[in-house]
Formats: structure tokens, C-alpha cells, sequence
């Protein structure tokens, strides 16, 4: 149980509600509200990812199931956000907090600037006790700018306002050892120390209304992790959940952070919310300057795959197992690095004008 005691100062918490909860009750809004206006009374700072639009959305379009088509999606997200956003602020007025509106994509996370943007007003709405109802902004997302899921979505909104705990509120009572619904013999496990390949076999498949299942809780657990955040896995229907939580009881599964020190902000951006675009692979001798905190030079790269630009976020993987290791923001087009590929600096300015020092600066590098 002593895992759970950094639950007990948890001072700032993104709390992730689904689809499937949200719907189970009319209630719903109103219970949860209350449990996070309980935690605002001790001075913890919540935000709230919040899935639903799209369920909400449905019958102002006339349609009877979530539909499979795009502009379906984004239609009934448009339809249904304004709902969402009444119900939980008819629900938090209750408890005399504001909420605000804030719909995000992976463009607007992947940008530094838009990054930096949405950190501020976070941060801001936080301190000025506002309760921020976060979504993905389904009615514009296409797959190039989409996060896919509100599990992600929650782990990466740890990232943006340094969270100290992500809750994943859901209908299951936790990761079990088998699934409870089979197997009467499956018992819930309280911790998990790492995810690994033996803890992910044991998630099930996605759940039918919403869009995630165990198997993206856990991906967004370990995501949470590398920012430093230790996730909870729980039931949302249990009675005052959040409270219990937080006052340490044992509920649902503590996937734990690494013990490890924060990596600073624009790295774990680096390495948790940018989507590389390419791979680059390099000898053995490179693969060990880099892990001394060396840049990367051109002579070190063997291969160059993909497509990227200049300051796009690529994998730097080893060239004998093509196993990646490293990413970064690569001073380079794709191209113009397949032409200085293998070349000594002097080499490689006689091939690319206005060439820089390195290929990726050491400063712009993190390793997996």
C-alpha cells in the first residue's frame, strides 16, 4: 500500500471520464462534478478530459449508433460538444466553480508554439480555479492531426500542465489477471511497478461505445509515466471514487512512474507527443557518442528512411537491428540527409549549402 502514498499530496490531477460512464447514469455529470469540487475543497487542481460528444451527438443527427464514417464523426462531435459542455457546466455551477472549453488535436500538440500556447492557458485556468473540460476537437481531427483516443488524449494534457497523477475513470474495477467476466478466478491487481509485454497480454479488446480499452490504458499509463505521472486505473461507477482515491484506499490499479527525475518539458515533448516522420540509422560508433550526450554528424548514418523537413521529430534507430533507440529534431531535409549520409563535415558542406554542424543537436535529442 505504500505505493499509494504519493496519492495523498497529489496537488494537480487530470481526471479521465469515457463515454460509456458518462452514459451509464443521468446522474453521471452531476456525481462526478461533485467528487472533483470534494478534491478543489484541498487545493487539488483537476482537469477534466471528458469524452461523450460524439454519444451526445447522435440523436440531433437522427443516428441510432456511432456512426464509422468521418464526416459522421465530425458531424455528431459537433453536434454534441455544446451538450457536453452544458451538462458539465450545469454540473460544476452547483458546486460554484466555472468550467472552460479546451479542444485539442496532435497539431496543436506537435507545434511548439501552439504547444507552448495551450500550456499557458492550461496553467492559467488552473490557477485561477477553473475546472478545464478537455476533448480532442473530433470535428476537425482527420488521422494526420487525430490522437485516436481520450486515454492518449489524458496522458498527454498530464504532460501539458504537470499532473501528478492521471485517473482513468472506467467501467472495469481495474486491470485483472484474466478477464473477470471469463475466468471467476481473476483477481484485480493493485500495482503495477512496469508495463511490460507480460502485463500488456493481459488487457482485453476495446470497449464497444467509446474508443479505447485496456490495451490504450495502459499505453497511456506508461505515456503518463515519462512525464513523471503515476496513473490509476478505477471504477467510475464506484461511490465517491475520487475521494477514496485520494484519501489512499485501495481502488483500481496504481501504474506507477519510473523512479527516474523528470526529463525537462521540451524533451518529454520530444519524446512523447511529436510523431516521428522518418527513421535514421547509424553505426555503432555514432550510437555511442549519442549516448554520451553527443550530437549527431553526418559521418555516423548509414540509412535515411522516410519523409521529413527541417525540425520534424525522427527516430534514430541502430543500423545492425534497425532497433530505435533515440529521437529527435533533425536539422535536415530527408533528402538533402541522404545525400550527406556517411560524410565527413567537409565532405557533406561541398554537397549541401548553409549546412549545419550536425545532423541532430544533442540538445534536441532524447533517449527512449
Amino acid at each position: 500500500m505504500g505505493a499509494r502514498d504519493e496519492l495523498l499530496s497529489a496537488q494537480r490531477v487530470v481526471v479521465k471520464v469515457g463515454s460509456a460512464l458518462l452514459a451509464a447514469s443521468p446522474d453521471a455529470f452531476a456525481t462526478l462534478a461533485a467528487q472533483v469540487a470534494a478534491l478543489r475543497t484541498r487545493g487539488v487542481e483537476v482537469a477534466v478530459v471528458s469524452s461523450g460528444a460524439i454519444a451526445l451527438g447522435l440523436a440531433p443527427l437522427g443516428l441510432a449508433a456511432r456512426p464509422r464514417d468521418l464526416p459522421s464523426l465530425q458531424a455528431a462531435a459537433a453536434a454534441g460538444q455544446s451538450r457536453l459542455m452544458w451538462r458539465w457546466g450545469e454540473a460544476f455551477a452547483a458546486h460554484r466553480l466555472e468550467v472552460a472549453q479546451v479542444l485539442l488535436t496532435h497539431g496543436d500538440l506537435r507545434e511548439r508554439r501552439r504547444y507552448l500556447n495551450a500550456r499557458c492557458a492550461m496553467r492559467r485556468l488552473l490557477e485561477a480555479g477553473v475546472v478545464p473540460i478537455v476533448n480532442e476537437n473530433d470535428s476537425v481531427s482527420v488521422d494526420e492531426i487525430k490522437l485516436g483516443d481520450n486515454d492518449t488524449l489524458a496522458a498527454e494534457v498530464c504532460g501539458l500542465v504537470d499532473a501528478d497523477v492521471v485517473v482513468l475513470l472506467t467501467g472495469a474495477a481495474g486491470l485483472f489477471t484474466a478477464d473477470p467476466a471469463l475466468d471467476p478466478s481473476a483477481v484485480r491487481i493493485p500495482v503495477v511497478d512496469l508495463v511490460d509485454e507480460r502485463v500488456r497480454s493481459l488487457a482485453g479488446p476495446p470497449a464497444a461505445l467509446g474508443t479505447g480499452g485496456m490495451v490504450t490504458k495502459l499505453s497511456a499509463a506508461e505515456n503518463a509515466g515519462r512525464h513523471g505521472a503515476s496513473t490509476v486505473i478505477a471504477p467510475g461507477s464506484m461511490d465517491q471514487v475520487l475521494p477514496k482515491l485520494f484519501a489512499g484506499e485501495d481502488i483500481g490499479t496504481l501504474v506507477c512512474a519510473p523512479a527516474s527525475a523528470k526529463a525537462s518539458a521540451r524533451k518529454r515533448w520530444i519524446s512523447t507527443t511529436l510523431r516521428p516522420r522518418g527513421t535514421v540509422y547509424v553505426d555503432e560508433g555514432a550510437e555511442r557518442a549519442l549516448k554520451k550526450h553527443a550530437s549527431l554528424l553526418f559521418a555516423g548514418v548509414r540509412e535515411v528512411s522516410g519523409s521529413f523537413a527541417p525540425g520534424d521529430a525522427v527516430d534514430v534507430a541502430r543500423a545492425v537491428d534497425r532497433a530505435p533507440f533515440a529521437r529527435g529534431l533533425v536539422r535536415l531535409s530527408a533528402d538533402d540527409a541522404r545525400r550527406v549520409a556517411g560524410k565527413k563535415t567537409a565532405e557533406a558542406q561541398a554537397v549541401v549549402a548553409a549546412l549545419p554542424d550536425e545532423l541532430i543537436h544533442r540538445d534536441d535529442l532524447v533517449l527512449l
